[in-house]
């Protein structure tokens, strides 16, 4: 959603693009308010399914509403974030503002789980039946920190939408969820640090397994085995993930 926010007002506006983020992320907040009210009915596994079930639902309004997001044909042209007449037109300067980004969200994490909301949270996750007893209304806690997620997520998608240039929905899709969810269980649950180590390994593995000398007729094939192979060793002898405090 921050995504197409970004690329339909960059477009369509000319609109600054930290303005977009803004706006991005209040969209997101409001419709993930309504998604996280409806599956705060789920429990479990029924979430987790419910949740890539609305990814699906997603994904087809971004394939069908062509006079919003052009369907298939994606939206092109998507400027580069500008900032006092500086614009991040190289890889190094977005690589740069990218990272700026990557602070911010991560203080702010940082921030929530060191504070009492982030405590009660904790609390949930332990034992959420537990912290009912006490008058905590776990389900309110629940939503308010799926909307919060939501709205820093939408972060992520308008700087991929504006280093891309271009987006469809083929981008959105549930393997790309499916993606999101390995990098953070690979990463270590209850572990913001989880979170970017999870992501610098399973970005930058399939990129180191290129040098490895296979033969040229597999090297494909066999670089998917081998980063198949880690990703099973991981999980068996790193049940917790990479840096993880919570065992699966």
């Amino acid at each position: 959603m921050g995504a197409y926010v970004t690329a339909i007002l960059l477009t369509g506006t000319g609109m600054n693009f930290f303005l977009s983020v803004i706006i991005g992320m209040l969209i997101t907040g409001a419709c993930s308010l309504l998604i996280g009210f409806v599956l705060s009915k789920f429990k479990d596994d029924y979430y987790a399914l419910g949740s890539f079930g609305f990814n699906v639902i997603i994904y087809s309004i971004f394939l069908n509403w062509q006079g919003l997001t052009r369907g298939p044909l994606g939206i092109p042209g998507i400027a580069r974030p500008s900032l006092f007449g500086f614009t991040f037109s190289d890889n190094l300067s977005f690589l740069i503002l990218s990272v700026v980004f990557v602070a911010i969200v991560y203080g702010i994490c940082r921030f929530i789980a060191g504070s009492s909301f982030g405590r009660v949270l904790k609390a949930i996750r332990e034992d959420d039946q537990a912290i009912e007893i006490f008058g905590y209304r776990t389900i309110s806690y629940k939503l308010m920190i799926f909307v919060v997620s939501a709205m820093l997520a939408s972060i992520a998608g308008s700087l991929f939408a504006s280093y891309i240039t271009f987006i469809d929905p083929s981008s959105f899709s549930l393997i790309e969820s499916i993606f999101i969810l390995a990098v953070i269980i690979l990463g270590g649950l209850a572990s913001n640090k989880g979170s970017i180590w999870g992501a610098v390994f399973l970005i930058l593995l399939p990129e180191i397994l290129r040098f490895v000398g296979f033969p040229d007729d597999i090297a494909a094939q066999m670089r998917q085995v081998t980063y198949g192979v880690i990703l099973i060793l991981l999980m068996l002898y790193r049940p917790q993930g990479l840096v993880g405090e919570y065992r699966l």
